[in-house]
Parts: structure tokens; C-alpha cells; sequence
């Protein structure tokens, strides 16, 4: 292994006015409330719950659960790099942020196929659903779903910090994404980021067609419905996880493309906002304001809540 010359790295956040910096550092802090909040309110009414025992809401609890890791590895530091202009990170520190970071992006991403695949089983397969759908199955896509991350991840994370860091240390980002780190690097990065490709090619190609794939027949089963009110029941079983999908795709375009064609360092970040910091708040939102099942479980806690003050 190549000795890492850099020790620590500074990471230059939002250089913009100070009046801007603060609404951010609010901002974000209440969308971190938010997110911390809403996702563990999901995880636990799913637990405790008799009603949302169910595979989707089961597989959502999950998606909470990489909503937390990343808002809780990104946020944070971010905060702190707001207020003081610029933040000293240790170089072990910003490859472990980038490792937390992109294990939680690819539990999304392989939740949100499996999600896709479950919703193709209730609408297209009802019958055959909950011999399908066992609990022990679910167990088993999620393990596979997280020991698949973690090791992609580690992997490339590996074959990312064998390359010669030699400077200069400054990173202009609010956080340690990929490939602000590799233009730190002194070494030969082709090898890395043509993995980097083959990866992308192989485990995000392949979810993003099942997903594709799914809610195409998904759509052809739901025009089969004579009635109505049967198509409306059977799209609402699936609306949620689909406006997830749209907006997760949307935000990942607005970072990984859009960019490119901008010069401003600054757009760049604020669009990359949307990925970090939007989606995990956004998650539970949509799933709460658009999911009946849960807005009766709140609705009961609340009238718990009031007669148990009024006792």
C-alpha cells in the first residue's frame, strides 16, 4: 500500500455571504429534526404496530434506517463547516464519511428495487403474495440488501485509499464525496474510476431495470382493473413508493448531471443538498402524507395523547 501523505483535510464548505450561512445553518438544522424524527417515528410504529406488520411497511422501517445513517454522517459535519466558514477533518475521517455515506445510498437504492418487487407482487401476483412474500424472505432481501452495500462499499473504499494522497489538502465541498477525494490523489486514477464504472454498470443498472420492469407491468395489471375504485386502490398501494423512486432519480440527475454543465462550485453544492440532506426528510413526508395506514396510526396516537391529558 502507498503511503497516504495527507493527514488531514479541509474542507471548505459554503463560501457565501454570512447572512446566507446562518438561514442555511437553520435550515438545515431543522431538517435534520426532521429527519431524525420522521424516520424513527416510521421505524417505530412499524415495530410496535399490529396493523403495519406487512412486507412494505417492513422493507420502509429499513429505508428509515439508511435515511438516519446518512443524514446522521452528512448533516452534522455540515452544520459545523457552516458556521465556521471551514472544517479540519482528519484524511481517515473524510474516507469514513465517504464509506457511511455511499453504504447508505446503496441500501437505498437495492431497498427501493426490492420495494418495487414487492408491490409487483401484490398487484400482479395477489394470490400467490403472501406465500411469496414470507417474513423470513424479507429478512433475507434485506440482509442481502445491506451485506451487499457494505461490502461493495468496502471494497471500492479500499481500492480507493492504495492511492498516493500527496495534495493539496482542501477539499470544496461541504462533505467527502468520491470525487473530490480522487482529485487529491497523485497517483494514477484511471484503474479506480473504470471500477468505479464497472460497478455502476453491474448494481445500479440492474435495480434501476427491475424497477422499470416492475412498475411496467404493475401499470398494464392496474388498466386491467375494471373499476374505478379498484385502480384507484391498487395505484394507491404503490403511489408512495413510487413518488420515493421519482424523487430519489430526480435528485440524483440534478447532482451527477447537471453539474457538469455548471462552472458554479457553490450550484453544485446546493444541488447536492437535495441528495443529502432533501431525501431523508423527504422520505417519511411522503410516505406519511401519502400512506393511509400510517396516517391512521397517528391519528389514534393523537387521540390517545389528548384523552390521556385530559385525564
Amino acid at each position: 500500500m502507498n503511503e497516504t501523505r495527507i493527514t488531514t483535510i479541509n474542507l471548505l464548505g459554503f463560501q457565501t455571504h454570512q447572512i446566507i450561512r446562518y438561514f442555511m445553518f437553520f435550515s438545515l438544522f431543522l431538517i435534520y429534526c426532521i429527519s431524525i424524527c420522521g424516520n424513527l417515528l416510521i421505524i417505530t410504529l412499524v415495530s410496535y404496530s399490529k396493523s403495519l406488520q406487512s412486507p412494505m411497511y417492513f422493507f420502509l422501517s429499513q429505508l428509515a434506517v439508511s435515511d438516519i445513517l446518512l443524514a446522521t454522517d452528512i448533516l452534522p459535519n455540515t452544520l459545523h463547516v457552516i458556521l465556521v466558514k471551514e472544517s479540519i477533518i482528519s484524511f481517515s475521517g473524510c474516507v469514513a464519511q465517504f464509506f457511511y455515506f455511499a453504504v447508505a445510498e446503496a441500501v437505498e437504492y437495492f431497498l427501493l428495487t426490492v420495494m418495487s418487487y414487492d408491490r409487483y407482487l401484490a398487484i400482479c401476483k395477489p394470490l400467490h403474495y403472501t406465500l411469496i412474500m414470507s417474513h423470513h424472505l424479507c429478512w433475507i432481501m434485506v440482509a442481502i440488501c445491506w451485506i451487499l452495500s457494505i461490502i461493495l462499499t468496502l471494497f471500492y473504499t479500499l481500492t480507493v485509499i492504495k492511492l498516493q494522497f500527496c495534495g493539496p489538502n482542501v477539499i470544496d465541498h461541504y462533505y467527502c464525496d468520491l470525487d473530490p477525494i480522487l482529485q487529491l490523489s497523485c497517483s494514477d486514477t484511471t484503474i479506480v474510476r473504470q471500477l468505479l464504472r464497472l460497478f455502476s454498470a453491474l448494481f445500479l443498472f440492474f435495480p434501476f431495470f427491475v424497477i422499470i420492469v416492475s412498475y411496467i407491468f404493475i401499470i398494464i395489471a392496474i388498466l386491467k382493473i375494471p373499476s374505478v375504485i379498484g385502480k384507484q386502490k391498487a395505484f394507491s398501494t404503490c403511489s408512495s413508493h413510487l413518488s420515493i423512486v421519482c424523487t430519489y432519480f430526480t435528485t440524483l440527475i440534478c447532482v451527477y448531471l447537471v453539474p457538469s454543465r455548471i462552472d458554479s462550485a457553490n450550484i453544485s453544492k446546493f444541488l447536492s443538498l437535495l441528495y443529502t440532506a432533501g431525501n431523508p426528510m423527504m422520505n417519511p413526508i411522503i410516505y406519511s402524507l401519502r400512506n393511509n395506514d400510517l396516517k391512521q396510526i397517528v391519528r389514534k396516537l393523537n387521540l390517545i395523547s389528548l384523552n390521556y391529558n385530559r385525564d
